[in-house]
């Protein structure tokens, strides 16, 4: 796939580790790794293992596309595959391939090493992206800016406070993407998930070598799992405790540490698709894109295209968690909806991260537009303020009566909030010395600054 309508991961490290030649790979890499595992606990011939593991490796031998029509036979590509490489093996080693396992042993545990690699990228791209919001939150500790709510002015907030909430969700995309990451297992089960034709190998080889038979079965027997822990370590991968064909917990993490980060950074993308909207332009993207039509335009292309794979992420997340509900010892559907989507998932969220890291680093800051949005209401931003003070002596309930006539007054005659109560008798007696200070909107953002360093000291 080229990703011509996907331009959020077309092009990106995502894209490349998640191409149907690096699942190819990832599967021949399986395939090798399982007669390497059985090999070790001496159940294979180490000469069967290196030459699985020198057929697999020469990717270019086996045709995907053929792969994937011969693929309808069965419905999945292990099985053509499988064949493919018995027949690149001489005739002594044909024996080994594929051995022991089932199709999904194979295609689960590439998917793995697919999200595995994908999640490296992903944890890259989310480091850059903290690592440039960390200085921005630095850097603009105390630059006052409008605070919105429900899309309205608010009260006074700092620019070094929003970018330190978005580092915070970018750390909380990493810690999940890390635990999932480093959680990864290996599948390795048989036909259903009993590991039964290991016991039988290990059951042969011991009377071909004139040892006892195998243990009666209520005696734990040590090879099988012997071998589960080989095949996971020979891929970097963790040994499951079972064998989880239809026990679906690690494609249900993924798809909530995927989702999460894309919806993470999807906070970041709409925040910047609202502040660089022309009429506001307190940030804009550091290299934004053109338009077809508008010359003038230099439109918030990162944000957007991540503002894009948020909203996609929570469908492809739902498929997924829709696959838990998986019938038998290895279900029919629920496991072959997977792979498209969780490979959807992983591209989107990689190409986000991507563009995320690009956003962060590239991003423009302009005080000046914040300082001057912060005086568009005349003072009215800081009511919240002002009305603390006069409770005192007002009581609550009239103090926001007076401040509210006063605010509709400021706005019908175009006076600043100033301007209209220092005129109000009802005011006469209380003393307003310091009006000028208390309607100043920079010396009204509360723990902001301290907020920030708090949110800094976060690694």
């Amino acid at each position: 796939m080229t990703g011509l309508f996907s331009p959020g991961w077309a092009g990106s490290p995502a894209a490349d580790a998640t191409s149907d030649l690096s699942f190819l790979e990832a599967l021949l890499a399986a395939e090798a790794a399982l007669t390497r595992a059985q090999a070790a606990v001496g159940l294979a011939p180490t000469e069967a293992a290196a030459a699985v593991t020198e057929a697999a490796a020469d990717v270019g031998r086996f045709d995907v596309r053929d792969l994937a029509l011969r693929a309808r036979d069965g419905g999945n590509p292990v099985i053509p595959l499988v064949a493919a490489l018995t027949a690149a093996v001489p005739a002594d080693a044909a024996p080994y391939v594929h051995r022991g396992a089932t199709s999904q042993d194979i295609l689960d545990t590439a998917l793995m090493l697919l999200s595995a690699r994908t999640l490296d990228l992903i944890l890259a791209a989310l480091s850059r992206t903290e690592q440039a919001l960390a200085r921005l939150a630095a850097e603009h500790r105390d630059t006052a800016m409008p605070a919105r709510t429900l899309t309205q002015h608010a009260v006074p907030t700092t620019f070094g406070l929003k970018a330190a909430g978005w580092r915070s969700l970018t750390l909380d995309a990493r810690d999940r993407a890390e635990a999932v990451r480093g959680s990864l297992p290996a599948q390795l089960g048989g036909a259903a998930g009993t590991l039964a034709s290991f016991r039988a190998y290990m059951a042969r080889a011991g009377r071909a070598s004139g040892a006892s038979p195998v243990p009666v079965p209520e005696t734990p027997v040590p090879a099988p799992e012997t071998v589960v822990a080989a095949f996971a370590d020979e891929l970097g991968l963790s040994a499951p405790l079972l064998p989880w064909h239809s026990l679906r917990t690690p494609v249900a993490d993924l798809a909530s540490a995927l989702a999460f980060t894309a919806g993470a950074l999807g906070k970041v993308a709409a925040d910047v698709l609202t502040l660089s909207r022309t009429e506001i332009a307190e940030v804009s993207e550091g290299a934004g894109g053109g338009s077809s039509a508008m010359p003038h335009k230099s439109n918030p292309v990162r944000a957007t295209l991540i503002a894009a794979a948020a909203r996609r992420a929570p469908g492809l997340a739902a498929t997924l968690y829709g696959s838990l509900a998986a019938e038998d010892e290895r279900p029919a559907g629920a496991w072959h909806a997977e792979w498209e989507t969780l490979r959807d998932l992983l591209r989107l969220a990689g190409g986000a991260a991507r563009d995320a890291a690009e956003l962060a680093e590239g991003l423009r800051v302009h005080p000046e537009a914040m300082r001057a949005h912060l005086g568009l209401t005349g003072g009215l931003i800081v009511s919240e303020r002002l009305a603390i003070e006069l409770t005192p002596s007002l009581g609550a309930a009239r103090a926001k009566e007076l401040l509210a006539g006063a605010a509709r007054r400021a706005r019908a005659e175009g006076r600043t909030l100033a301007e209209a109560l220092a005129d109000d008798p009802a005011l006469d007696d209380i003393d307003l010395t310091d009006l000028a200070e208390l309607t100043d909107p920079t010396r009204y953002t509360g723990f902001a600054g301290d907020l920030t360093d708090r949110a800094l000291g976060r690694r």
